[in-house]
């Protein structure tokens, strides 16, 4: 059952995370905050966000318009039979791929692709996480490759999808991939549903799939 200490609890959380740049939530805000909705993931996070606007969004996702009126709703629900809450949201899912060499992979990441590396872990290390604005990429040493490059790539078989804003901040990103000297399994291109997206391959093969517009 929803309590108002339950749902403080999570605005603090939404605040903290709007600080932290987790990505997943940039779309919550700009789908339940009217005022946020024609920003970008980027403006989404250099915008003011203060723990009234977390609030509001807590109550948006509840089902009310603002703050005071989930207040209001909650002394009614409580005196009332309890009643199936709203699902849970899943804030955010990581790929983990897999590659020969962590200190290699990083390195491409970060020359190639513009991340940083958030950490590494063990001595050699056999783990780390990579991150660019909201996208973050889990790397894990294995010592034989868990798929045939061949089938990979002739299949397509991607690694992970990475979604943009806008078609313009796609075609950046694309040429910044090119003047770094990125390896594509696919430029970029418009595809049948509308949208566009290019693919990236990594020393390891995984294949990076960033696409903005369309169904994606």
């Amino acid at each position: 059952m929803l309590t108002l200490e339950s749902l403080k609890k999570q605005a603090k959380l939404v605040l903290k995370w709007h600080q932290a740049r987790e990505w997943t939530l940039a779309e919550q805000i700009r789908s339940l905050l009217p005022r946020f909705k024609e920003m970008n993931d980027l403006e989404i996070f250099e915008a003011s966000f203060k723990l009234a606007d977390a609030q509001e969004l807590i109550a948006r996702k509840n089902g009310f318009e603002s703050w005071q009126a989930l207040k209001m709703g909650l002394e009614t629900m409580q005196s009332e039979p309890a009643v199936p809450t709203q699902p849970t949201y899943l804030l955010r899912a990581t790929p983990h791929l897999y590659v020969a060499d962590i200190e290699t992979a990083c390195r491409f990441y970060q020359e190639k692709l513009g991340f940083r590396t958030l950490f590494k872990y063990g001595d050699p290390p056999f783990y780390a996480v990579v991150v660019r604005d909201g996208a973050f990429l889990n790397l894990r040493h294995v010592d034989e490759p868990l798929m045939d490059n061949a089938l990979r790539e002739r299949e397509q078989y991607l690694t992970a999808n990475i979604l943009l804003s806008t078609g313009q901040e796609l075609k950046r990103l694309f040429s910044e991939f090119e003047a770094n000297g990125a390896e594509f399994l696919q430029k970029l291109k418009k595809q049948p549903w509308g949208g566009m997206d290019f693919i990236v391959k990594d020393p390891d093969g995984n294949l990076i799939d960033f696409g903005a517009g369309g169904l994606l």
